[in-house]
């Protein structure tokens, strides 16, 4: 990471973020996700044909906001823009950086979610979403 100081700066060290995504009408829609930084950058993995992907898709404007797991936010929002990322490289990046801030807790939820794609009741291809303030 830069120098710089992050605009992430006060999420960095919680467990959850608030992502806030937007429908066409202008409907904000949040979610309390995992996340990790990476050289300024937040990286979210969720599935593919989620509605948040959905909705990045259609405009890449989000928030975020350090949250409970139930989605409370209890912190400043930042504003930010979304995209999907689809280079290998950066995948890498995001799921070291995940891998990193969760160790074995991502690890045993990427297993059930293995198990629950084998026989069927898992979600689909996944993704990963990269936020820059």
């Amino acid at each position: 990471m830069s120098t710089q100081a992050s605009p992430f700066g006060p999420l960095l060290k919680e467990n959850y973020a608030s992502l806030t995504t937007f429908r066409k009408n202008g409907d904000a829609v949040p979610t309390p996700m995992w996340f990790a930084e990476g050289n300024g950058i937040i990286y979210i993995y969720t599935g593919a044909t989620s509605g948040k992907v959905k909705r990045i898709r259609n405009s890449g404007r989000v928030m975020l906001a350090p949250c409970t797991s139930g989605g409370k936010v209890t912190g400043v929002v930042v504003e930010g823009k979304a995209r999907i990322i689809s280079d290998q490289q950066e995948i890498a990046l995001a799921e070291a950086a995940l891998a990193k801030k969760y160790g074995i807790q991502r690890r045993i939820l990427y297993l059930f979610r293995s198990i629950a794609k084998t026989f069927g009741r898992g979600a689909g291809d996944s993704a990963y979403l990269a936020i820059e303030a």
